[in-house]
């Protein structure tokens, strides 16, 4: 899970850096929003359009700043080389493994298939080699993947589907573990690697920018405005000219589209197959779905449109707490939700689990947003109360302590 914003002697001040744990915070109630809220279609008006947003978004947010922690680990500004590079590397090998097994363990409980930190996990790995490269390279490395991997991964997913998925899932211990497998990682699961990817490198690349500077914030506003309004104008231009895709457009996705088919169904149950299987039902596996921007479709357009929101929301969150210091002051205890961002999504699993709130808020009626509020005025409180007399979350800390075999590495 993403590190909290902390001194680093190679980057800004962490004044500047604040912003990254308000968005981390806002990704935060997204989560609780998608887990334990109302479903979207059951919501009139503006808190619709909110519930809607947060589907897929708010976890494509945590990945692009999973990638930004990532680089406040290995070097901000300037990637960390030599014995402290190793150091870095290290750290994040043992962060990998650590998250891995803790959402390895989540996955048994009622929170099932929806816990994306082993998938987090795979992802610092994969990202080991990319540490030392330049915000520019990573930009472009983000871009390439975002063109690329939803074609890979439309191809691969029909080449494996069937017998072969079947004989990979038969042996796969992790499978057979918690419904969660190397199969479901890399390609076919909520969160596949082989397109979230695309976040976390994104997320690098924001990490080696100098978010304080006035230059680079334009662009970012500039760029974050151009990637939203192609990820999501594009789409619906198309609509208006090809009949299969208006089509596919209209057919029910999320939550709220139980009767629309068994992937729908599915994935509300947080299978995350649906474009492996097709996506919903009318598609019939044709590929339309990859000129759309649906949440979880690891579609391109989906891809960018949500890395520009990921970008609009931290640069927007960054440039607000540095000019507005009476808004900082007032969102101290939202901020402190950004702080322990691990404890609180761990958090809201168990207890959730616990008193039977998770998935119940799919359908309509006030229990669900009341449930939501509750959850969100909770992680605040607790957040801010935990701040004043500790400088990280428990899980936080424990991750902190673990991490620090690192520097028996020479």
């Amino acid at each position: 899970m993403p590190e909290s914003a902390a001194p680093d002697p190679a980057g800004p001040s962490t004044a500047r850096l604040v912003g990254v744990d308000l968005a981390r915070a806002l990704a935060v109630f997204g989560m609780y929003a998608v887990h334990l809220g109302p479903a979207p279609t059951s919501v009139s008006g503006f808190g619709g359009w909110l519930l809607g947003l947060a589907e897929g978004r708010a976890s494509a947010l945590f990945a692009t700043l999973a990638g930004f922690s990532l680089m406040l680990i290995a070097g901000r500004l300037e990637p960390k080389t030599g014995l402290a590079g190793r150091q870095a590397r290290a750290r994040i090998v043992i962060r990998a493994v650590i998250l891995f097994a803790m959402g390895a363990v989540l996955a048994m409980t009622d929170a099932g298939t929806v816990v994306i930190l082993a998938y987090y996990g795979v992802y610092f790995l994969l990202a080991l080699p990319l540490l030392r490269l330049r915000a520019r390279t990573l930009a472009i490395i983000a871009a390439v993947l975002a063109v690329l991997t939803p074609l890979a991964k439309f191809g691969l997913s029909a080449l494996v589907s069937g017998p072969i998925e079947e004989t990979v899932k038969a042996y796969d211990p992790l499978k057979r573990l918690n419904d969660v497998g190397v199969l479901d990682i890399l390609l076919t699961g909520l969160y596949p690697a082989i397109t979230w990817m695309t976040f976390v490198v994104a997320g690098m690349a924001l990490g080696r920018l100098d978010l304080g500077s006035e230059a680079v914030q334009r662009r970012l506003a500039a760029v974050g405005a151009a990637l939203i309004t192609f990820g999501y104008g594009l789409p619906w231009l198309l609509t208006k000219f090809f009949d299969g895709l208006r089509e596919a457009a209209e057919q029910p996705w999320g939550r709220g589209a139980e009767k629309a088919g068994s992937a729908d169904a599915e994935f509300l149950a947080g299978g995350g197959k649906f474009m492996a299987e097709g996506g919903p039902k009318g598609m019939d596996g044709s590929g339309w779905g990859l000129l759309l921007a649906r949440p979880h479709s690891s579609s391109t357009f989906d891809l960018i449109g949500s890395v520009g929101i990921a970008i609009v929301v931290v640069v927007g969150a960054t440039v607000l707490l540095t000019r507005l210091s009476w808004l900082r002051r007032l969102l101290t205890p939202v901020i402190a939700v950004g702080t322990m961002s691990l404890t609180l999504y761990v958090g809201h699993f168990l207890v959730g689990g616990q008193i039977g709130a998770l998935g119940k808020g799919q359908g309509a009626g006030n229990n669900a947003a009341m449930v939501l509020f509750g959850f969100i005025i909770g992680a605040t409180v607790f957040a801010w109360l935990w701040s004043r007399f500790f400088r990280r979350g428990p899980l936080e800390h424990l991750l902190h302590v673990a991490t620090k075999a690192a520097k028996f590495v020479r």
